[in-house]
């Protein structure tokens, strides 16, 4: 996904959950159901976090400075790290506390046809946000399941966007489910176990992309196939004879560093192994176009170093693993 991927996918999003809010906010106003009220600031939330991938966004496309030169493209995964926090705490934890609040004191809905009709629209319009969110992410997951595309994106902004969606879909679900039965019964204690529901359901879809997030934050290695790509394109089989270790970091979405020990032959010139590491850096970055970072370092292949095990740093002659 490029800097700007999945842009039309956040701002579909951002334009839905505004008007979404609004017209929530207004339903709560004529019916004083918590679950509308809980619907609402869940929607301004989401639209935050939308404005959030947005900046991350633009911010990652900074060029590299001297304090930063392996630029910024990490700010994204900080802004989509942010956006688990609100959704926690902004989203999750206001309706909790709001849902208790109602079940503790409940009152009637009044004026029903304000937050069903207004459920409605926003079923609607959250599924079309869905629905924009579903056609992008697929001309990039290939062949992954929504699960494993989730788990091993390295651009943040559309899973965050999917989830966000699939959330407000399902919290939609609840809040219609707990006006209505708060309606059907005229006990309004089933508007406030909508609500919890609500509030439950935002703080996990927040903790697991916290835990998506952290992991990127923390530093992912490339994907399994473009792993085997470089492994493929840095062997030229004459001078450069094997790999024999190599690490690969996401210095962004679209930014790959890649650090490689790779043997060479012990007569080679000088001369030879620097045009041979050139070349090798070439193919790499036609194989896999995100490897912008190289470093490669040639050196001898020892079976007695490889013999030491995989750590780079224990065995400088040892094999890739």
């Amino acid at each position: 996904m490029s800097a700007s991927g999945g842009t039309k996918a956040i701002v579909a999003a951002l334009a839905a959950n505004l008007a979404i809010a609004v017209a929530k906010f207004v339903a709560f106003l004529f019916s004083g159901s918590s679950s509308m009220l809980a619907e609402s600031v869940h929607s301004l939330a989401d639209s935050g976090n939308q404005a959030l991938l947005l900046l991350g966004g633009k911010k990652a496309q900074r060029e590299a400075t001297p304090q930063h030169p392996f630029g910024y493209g990490r700010e994204r995964y900080i802004y989509a790290f942010l956006v688990s926090i609100v959704l926690f705490s902004v989203g999750g934890m206001f309706a909790i506390y709001e849902g208790y609040e109602k079940i503790k004191h409940p009152h009637p809905i009044e004026a029903w046809y304000w937050p069903v009709g207004v459920l409605v629209f926003a079923i609607i319009a959250e599924g079309f946000s869905f629905r924009t969110a579903i056609k992008e992410s697929n001309e990039i997951r290939g062949g992954l399941s929504w699960k494993e595309f989730v788990r091993r994106a390295k651009a943040p902004e559309l899973p965050v966007v999917l989830l966000e969606d699939l959330g407000a879909l399902v919290g939609l679900v609840l809040a219609l489910g707990g006006v209505g039965l708060a309606l059907a019964t005229d006990n309004g204690v089933w508007d406030g176990i909508g609500t919890l529901c609500i509030g439950v359901l935002l703080i996990v879809i927040a903790l697991i992309l916290a835990a998506e997030t952290k992991s990127l934050l923390l530093g992912e290695a490339a994907g399994v196939d473009d792993v085997k790509k470089i492994e493929a394109a840095v062997v030229d089989g004459e001078t450069v004879t094997g790999l024999i270790h190599m690490r690969t970091l996401h210095l962004g979405p679209e930014e790959l560093l890649v650090a490689a020990k790779v043997a060479v032959r012990h007569d080679d010139t000088a001369s030879q192994v620097a045009n041979a590491i050139d070349a090798a850096e070439e193919r790499i970055r036609a194989a896999v176009p995100i490897a912008r970072v190289i470093y490669l370092e040639p050196d001898i292949y020892s079976e007695k170093a490889a013999s030491a095990g995989p750590d780079p740093a224990a065995t400088p002659g040892g094999p890739a693993h």
